[in-house]
């Protein structure tokens, strides 16, 4: 079966091939550390360190992982830690984040036997973390056979996932045989993983690492500098659109318009796009909206403070401006991409707005709304989304005590289910223990 998996795996690398070199042109994807992601690794000097290598696939996941980092290099100080992402976003923010933390931040090599054992043979970790439910059956078996500890972190299994899995079952729990613990968010999760072939005594739960990574510190530099620069104030509310996927940002745009003309306060509009790919596709739709606008790249400038559009070119920065926003609308729901993390914003007390396809944080924004403490909106076509994110915006903007008591519902959410890091330390000490030297 692994034969297969590696044939279908080289095939499929060859079949889209021409896909990646077109992005690589247009984009510079996949360019970027191509002889790390065939296990081409410089060796790190601090030889004889016990090293934990923590895999993030992207985004996501490498901000839910401050707050493990934090707390292993606490636990561990004399343990090397070396992280690895699959995306090129994953890698530009985990390089910024990580900076201070992590010995080497490189890219995940790609899947087959012989990349995989090249990066192992050369960082020699004591134990591999890989956060959420990245289920490589190369690696972790290579893995299995150097008999390096491997454990799933922050791990979880969305319905779909669980689907799939559930198709090739037989193989999956094969694979699985390279984990010597999950530690999943949820009693679902943790059921779901055990039913694939996990051993119940290999599974766990410890709660959504997410929870802590939301009430990490901001960058107090960061929150001046665009309070500063775009004179954010009470006075004209912010609405921030976070992580967003087309064709989002043109229904905001539109709910956002309908806002300002009803309202004797203009707010203005925080526009962040999920991928950084889509930066320009978004700045030309703001081009041809007859809104003021500028973007978070281009130089200061006087009109930078009464803009009504600002535009989040960047990467790393927008877990920081949560605090600044009255309302916060949660992108990746209207569209059909499952949702993205809710958490961030409602660590600061901000009122959330999200839509309906959220399946990728289903527990998560369940809870929330059973406590009220988001608003989600019903399945809505693009014109009618654009009419209840409107109305939902100006009520949100207007009523400053239902504002208020959403996000304070939020928070106090936040606060009842941290401690998902120490938790997770706790049942990793033995793993982190008993991984083989690297001298």
């Amino acid at each position: 079966m692994y034969f297969v998996y590696s044939l279908l795996l080289t095939l499929g690398f060859l079949v889209l091939l021409p896909r990646f070199l077109i992005d690589a042109l247009r984009h510079g994807k996949y360019v970027a550390g191509f002889r790390e992601r065939l296990g081409i690794l410089s060796p790190l000097g601090d030889k004889g360190k016990r090293l934990i290598w923590l895999h993030c696939v992207s985004v996501g996941e490498a901000q839910a992982a401050r707050p493990l980092m934090r707390g292993v290099r606490m636990r561990f100080p004399d343990y090397t830690i070396v992280v690895s992402t699959t995306t090129l976003t994953g890698q530009n923010l985990a390089r910024e984040v990580f900076k201070n933390d992590a010995a080497k931040v490189f890219y995940f090599p790609f899947d087959w036997q012989w990349t995989v054992r090249r990066a192992l043979t050369t960082i020699k970790p004591a134990a591999v973390l890989i956060m959420e439910t990245e289920l490589w059956p190369g690696f972790l078996r290579v893995c299995e056979s150097l008999r390096i500890p491997v454990a799933i972190v922050n791990g979880r299994l969305s319905k779909q996932s669980f689907r799939r899995y559930k198709w090739i079952e037989t193989f999956v729990a094969r694979v699985m045989r390279g984990l010597s613990l999950a530690v999943m968010q949820t009693e679902l999760d943790a059921q779901r993983i055990r039913s694939l072939g996990l051993p119940p005594e290999k599974v766990f739960v410890a709660g959504n690492l997410k929870f802590d990574a939301g009430t990490m510190a901001e960058s107090d530099s960061v929150i001046e500098e665009f309070r500063n620069r775009f004179d954010i104030t009470s006075e004209r509310r912010l609405i921030l659109a976070a992580s967003t996927h087309f064709p989002e940002e043109k229904i905001i745009i539109k709910a956002f318009q309908r806002v300002s003309r009803n309202l004797a306060i203009k707010p203005r509009l925080l526009l962040a796009p999920r991928n950084p790919e889509r930066f320009a596709e978004v700045a030309s739709l703001l081009a041809t909206s007859a809104l003021t606008w500028t973007s978070r790249t281009s130089p200061a400038a006087p009109s930078d403070h009464n803009c009504d559009v600002i535009l989040l070119d960047s990467i790393g920065e927008l877990h920081s401006l949560y605090s600044l926003a009255s309302v916060v609308f949660v992108g990746g729901s209207i569209a059909r991409t499952g949702g993205h993390n809710i958490l961030e914003p409602a660590a600061v007390g901000a009122a959330i707005v999200t839509g309906v396809h959220t399946h990728n944080f289903e527990d998560i924004v369940k809870t929330f709304v059973n406590d009220a403490a988001v608003i989600q909106l019903p399945a809505l076509r693009n014109g009618e989304a654009e009419v209840e994110l409107a109305t939902v915006f100006s009520q949100l903007i207007t009523d400053t005590q239902r504002r208020e008591i959403l996000g304070q519902a939020a928070k106090a959410l936040v606060s009842k289910n941290l401690g998902a890091t120490d938790r997770t330390i706790e049942l990793l000490v033995p793993i982190l223990n008993s991984g083989l030297s690297t001298e």
